[in-house]
């Protein structure tokens, strides 16, 4: 059910309003996105440098609020992790630079119905196949070393009086 619904959303994508600039609530509001996740995307992907007015003030193109929504669609609905989002961008920006080592989204594997392959193709897509799973293979490692590694504890605080506790068996001690 999720998922028709994710799909209706990545089909029907909001409508920019023709501006020149849009500040970063803008932005938030036609992404449905909150404001820490822009200044937090700004540093991941080296694509997306909003301009900032001489206040500071982040003022996004509409090429810019494009490449947001591409990036959300990547993230949230195709399942990309940062790194594999970032790398996927870079492909569609530069198609001719592509490595046999970066995996292949799932998207561009031909479907079974074009079967029976020649070995050209059969190659290629066990290769390509091999990159993917290598890739979600060393992204599992590190998720795994992530989770293995000690968490530190916090300090216990000590109180900074001791109450002292001495037993008294009288009201009026002698």
């Amino acid at each position: 059910m999720a998922l028709h619904l994710s799909e209706n959303r990545a089909l029907d994508p909001p409508s920019i309003p023709n501006r020149l600039y849009f500040k970063i609530g803008d932005v938030a509001r036609i992404c449905e996105l909150e404001t820490y996740v822009l200044r937090f995307w700004e540093t991941q992907f080296p694509q997306l440098k909003p301009n900032k007015s001489g206040t500071g003030q982040r003022l996004y193109r509409r090429r810019d609020v494009e490449l947001v929504l591409d990036i959300k669609r990547l993230v949230h609905a195709e399942g990309y992790t940062i790194a594999g989002a970032r790398q996927a961008l870079d492909r569609i920006q530069r198609p001719g630079r592509h490595r046999a080592s970066q995996p292949v989204p799932p998207a561009s594997i031909p479907p079974q119905s074009h079967l029976p392959l020649d070995a050209a193709e059969s190659s290629l897509r066990r290769d390509s196949v091999a990159a993917a799973i290598g890739h979600a293979r060393a992204e599992l490692r590190q998720i795994a070393a992530l989770l293995a590694a000690p968490e530190p504890r916090p300090q216990r605080r000590r109180p900074r009086l001791a109450a002292l506790h001495t037993p008294v068996s009288s009201l009026f001690p002698t």
